[in-house]
């Protein structure tokens, strides 16, 4: 998959990646990146966006849970680990 993120980026810290990102996007916005770069900065910025969300998507759910009612509704937050 082109947006997978690669070993490199996977080893990147949160703000590593979005420094990454940043970066890429002020690239592209500058406009005078060449055709085929930008096709390739983009597909690395798809990644570092594709792993930037999933490290917010395990931080989230370290933070907290949702807590149900007895019939299944949602009646607030708990941390994870329960303390």
């Amino acid at each position: 998959m082109a947006n997978e993120p690669s070993d490199e980026i996977k080893a990147m810290s949160f703000e590593q990646a979005l420094e990454a990102l940043e970066k890429i996007v002020d690239d592209l916005e500058r406009g005078d990146v060449p055709l085929d770069q930008s096709i390739k900065i983009y597909e690395r910025g798809e990644a570092l966006k594709t792993h930037c969300d999933r490290l917010l998507k395990a931080a989230e759910d370290k933070v907290e849970k949702i807590r149900l009612s007895r019939d299944g509704k949602p009646v607030g937050t708990e941390p994870l680990d329960g303390e």
